[in-house]
């Protein structure tokens, strides 16, 4: 994983987990039905949980007896315990707790019993071919957050003035995984690692993942300053009488401050709707001081972990009292609901079902039946976009039979016929490793930089080139 930089989408920081796959996977086979008849579920949930049910694994029952004894009242919670344990293990296939026992967040700690069944899980059900055969779906996926998620990270670095993207060592990892329950944003700190996990939703999640970044970036200086912070620690009587504030701000001063920052530098960010009154009356009492202070912070040039203790120490408890004795709470928390899509009948071109026939041949290594429907697919129709696809798709088929020109020759037709970010980013990346291969260097370098450069390029591709780069060097010197 990487530390989070100035574009952290652009760098591997927006993904997709095999660990979380595998243990979502696990879930929905075991009787986990929250929300799965919901239109906003990816249509991956059901298939992988029909591939999973086919697959008649023999660990399948007792997958189902482990849920049952550790199915939890809250359903956020239930969710959450396997997150928190998809996130603190290895992963496939040895699915081992990856920090100290005493560093295990301890909801995964009750689920310690479920690694050797995921790893009959994962061998029995055939997960990694399930994985594979999955990659178009969460690459469909990222592309909608790509752009808007980078976008808003920007804007953070830039209100904040960050040069790097926190503390130096630290990284942030935005998960999206397909196989959840809609609309869930969860977040987890291990350490030094900060993760967002994102379920499907109408409409990406994009406040609520600006939300944890500012969490990230801002948690160390509350924590580094916390003395400081503490004085003046008795205005959390005030959020006392706040009915709609969740009951940790209540009882954690640090974090309702932090909070409070937060909610001021949103209302100040594009494309936010809660203003620092309606924060206040939900109980960040510190919101309206530190909308103050936000607007002496953006005349002044000091970035935002320079200008927060002294903004911190200037705190007027008797100031704010007054200020607070007269607020009137909301009753109730102001709640958007979440943006749901009617169910519509899937409608799919016969060229488009073509090609995914081809991409399942391929992906179950049957590649002369996904050369023929490739080649059906350029017959179906005149459109350059599905050429391209078709054209990636047999270029791939030659190279793995050693047919490196011919290869090479269909990845640049798939370049020439208008291909989508997905396709030109990892044409690039096998024109990148044919070059190396035949020993053209700084050949194979542009490609790599070419797929670096494409805008919409999948995190994946990305993570090649930059491999295909770093390897690249180390061979030079």
């Amino acid at each position: 994983m990487l530390a989070a930089g100035t574009n952290a989408a652009d760098k591997g920081q927006l993904d997709f987990s095999p660990s979380l796959f595998t243990v979502m996977a696990a879930m929905n086979a075991s009787g986990y039905e929250i929300n799965a008849g919901s239109p906003n579920n990816d249509p991956l949930r059901e298939q992988i949980r029909q591939a999973v049910g086919a697959s008649k694994a023999p660990v399948l029952a007792e997958l189902k007896l482990f849920y049952e004894g550790h199915r939890q009242r809250d359903a956020s919670a239930d969710l959450g315990q396997y997150i928190s344990f998809a996130l603190a293990t290895s992963g496939p296939p040895e699915f081992t707790f990856r920090y100290k026992p005493t560093e295990v967040p301890p909801d995964a700690q009750t689920l310690e019993g479920l690694g050797p069944l995921l790893v009959r899980f994962y061998r029995e059900a055939n997960i990694a071919e399930l994985w594979n055969r999955s990659q178009p779906a969460f690459e469909h996926a990222l592309e909608r957050y790509h752009a808007p998620v980078s976008r808003s990270i920007l804007e953070v670095n830039a209100y904040l003035r960050n040069p790097t993207s926190g503390y130096l060592g630290r990284t942030f990892q935005i998960y999206l995984d397909l196989l959840g329950p809609p609309n869930q944003v969860q977040t987890r700190s291990y350490g030094n690692e900060y993760f967002v996990v994102v379920t499907p939703s109408a409409d990406p999640r994009i406040d609520a993942i600006r939300h944890a970044y500012l969490h990230y970036l801002l948690d160390p200086l509350a924590t580094k300053y916390g003395e400081e912070v503490l004085e003046s620690k008795s205005l959390i009587d005030y959020a006392q009488g706040a009915p709609a504030l969740e009951e940790i701000y209540k009882s954690d001063y640090l974090l309702l401050t932090t909070d409070s920052l937060i909610k001021a530098i949103e209302a100040r960010l594009p494309g936010h709707a809660e203003s620092v009154d309606e924060a206040l009356r939900e109980g960040y009492i510190l919101a309206p001081y530190f909308a103050e202070k936000l607007t002496a912070y953006e005349k002044q040039k000091e970035a935002m972990r320079l200008f927060f203790p002294e903004m911190v120490k200037q705190l007027d408890v008797g100031h704010e009292s007054k200020r607070l004795a007269s607020v009137q709470f909301a009753a109730e928390k102001r709640v958007r609901a979440a943006r749901v899509v009617e169910a519509q009948p899937r409608v799919e071109s016969p060229v488009l079902k073509t090609l995914e026939q081809a991409e399942r041949h391929y992906g179950n290594r049957d590649y002369e039946r996904a050369r023929q429907a490739y080649l059906q697919a350029l017959e179906q129709t005149g459109e350059k976009p599905f050429h391209a696809r078709a054209y990636y798709g047999l270029a791939r088929i030659a190279v793995l039979k050693n047919d490196a020109e011919t290869g090479e020759q269909l990845f640049r037709k798939a370049l020439e016929s208008s291909p989508d970010p997905y396709v030109a980013a990892w044409a690039h990346v096998y024109l990148g490793r044919l070059s190396d291969i035949s020993g053209n260097r700084d050949e194979a370098t542009h490609h790599y930089q070419l797929a670096l450069a494409i805008d919409g390029a999948s995190a994946a591709a990305r993570q090649a080139a930059e491999k295909g780069i770093h390897q690249t060097f180390k061979k030079e010197n």
